[in-house]
């Protein structure tokens, strides 16, 4: 039977395949073996009896035994429906012309059984199982002058325990490769977290980076800036104590230009959905996106334009609206959400609401490395970082909603007179 390259119809499934594990190759030559055996005691018991088909019976055994053999290593058979069916009667018709001759032949009908099992696809199987122990029942009856229900019962029983074995082994082989394929899924879906992982470690460095450019250097040089120009102004139009004056100019020029670059660096490094767009602007294209990509349809509400942010707080909120969007999604089996971004003046608020299903905050379990649930936590933190609150409502049934509220730092006195004649936009404070 064929034993190494795919075979179309549908058997035992490691059988159709490579045999490229060392289980069906030992299964298949058990088989091959199994036959050639019985092969070999049915002439053998013929030349044995001295009767005058002896020849005969090793004829037409050389030839089943040869036409058999062919099967496993001919292309045809190996990877043709219609070439495995053409050599399986093949084999059929010369097991039955042995059978014609000597009842000892009966014997190669069950490991016939698997072959026919293996080859012929859905009820075809099991009907030719069937035609093969008619034909041994009825050859034996006609070699032994007679029927009886004992000569009946072992072909019968060989067929259905061949059924059984058959059947019992495609269940176990496809039990078998939906593990394999869970495990290659859990592999791809391993590698996947582990890059997403490593792409949200680099986007939070390079958030953190930015925050703290843009906290520390960025105001550093600001203020020193506007230091200069106070003290510049103060020295008078002569420029000062032997041209203090010029050196003052001089070095507000070069923290100008340090803020610049600094400027230049929090926008590198800022996220790639707020680049070129207002926070206003990204949530809305957060919302389409997940509309588009989700069975929950987003929808954005500007209630107030909190107008410029830092670029701490803007990664805040839109990080925060990214979280509170992906647990709506995997977890709420909700049908709508919406995104609510609101100035208060002194603060601003991002509300995220959807009518999933709900859940108890307070029963909320620990995060877990395996199980997840950091989305909450990490929300809190960024929170707390900026001196905000995050606040969580929802009951079983009844929805949720993420209320994120970011007290905004107060402006900044200005080291100049309001006469000033004309603003220097560079010193402005940087966002």
């Amino acid at each position: 039977m064929p034993s190494t390259t795919p075979v179309p119809a549908p058997g035992p499934a490691p059988w159709r395949g490579s045999l490229a594990t060392p289980a069906p190759r030992v299964l298949a030559w058990c088989l091959h073996l199994l036959v050639g055996a019985l092969l070999v005691m049915a002439v053998g018991r013929a030349f044995v009896g001295g009767g005058g088909q002896a020849w005969a019976v090793g004829a037409v055994g050389a030839a089943f035994g040869a036409v058999y053999a062919v099967g496993p290593v001919l292309p045809a058979v190996r990877r043709s429906r219609r070439g495995a069916v053409v050599w399986l009667v093949g084999v059929g018709v010369l097991w039955a012309g042995l059978l014609a001759l000597t009842a000892d032949a009966m014997w190669l009908a069950f490991p016939l059984f698997f072959v026919q099992l293996h080859l012929l696809a859905g009820r075809a199987g099991p009907s030719a199982v069937a035609l093969t122990t008619g034909v041994a029942v009825c050859s034996y009856a006609a070699h032994q002058g007679r029927f009886t229900a004992a000569a009946a019962i072992g072909p019968v029983i060989g067929a259905a325990v061949a059924i059984a074995v058959v059947r019992g082994y495609q269940a176990l082989y496809r039990e078998s490769e939906q593990r394999r394929r869970l495990i290659e899924e859990l592999t791809r879906a391993r590698a996947d977290l582990a890059a997403a992982q490593h792409t949200a470690g680099v986007m939070a460095e390079r958030e953190r980076l930015a925050r703290e450019i843009h906290d520390t250097l960025a105001q550093g040089l600001s203020s020193i800036q506007l230091l200069l120009r106070a003290a510049q102004r103060s020295l008078g139009a002569d420029g000062g104590t032997d041209g203090a004056g010029r050196y003052v100019e001089q070095a507000r020029q070069a923290a100008a230009d340090n803020l610049a670059e600094a400027r230049r660096f929090v926008a590198a490094l800022a996220p790639q959905d707020l680049e070129g767009t207002t926070l206003a602007g990204a949530l809305e294209r957060l919302c389409a996106t997940t509309s588009a990509t989700s069975p929950v349809t987003v929808r954005f509400h500007l209630a107030h334009d909190p107008g410029p942010l830092s670029t701490a707080y803007e990664v805040a909120l839109l990080r925060i609206a990214q979280a509170a969007l992906g647990n709506t999604v995997r977890h709420a089996g909700a049908r709508t959400a919406a995104v609510t971004l609101s100035g208060l003046g002194d603060a601003v608020a991002l509300d995220v609401v959807d009518d999933g299903r709900g859940f108890e905050p307070a029963a909320l379990p620990a995060p877990d490395p395996d199980r997840g649930g950091f989305g909450i936590p990490a929300m809190r933190a960024r929170t707390r970082a900026l001196g905000g609150t995050l606040t969580i409502e929802s009951r079983p049934g009844a929805g949720t909603a993420v209320a994120a509220q970011l007290p905004l730092p107060p402006a900044p006195s200005p080291y100049e007179p309001a006469r000033a004649p004309e603003p220097d936009p560079v010193t402005e404070a940087p966002r």
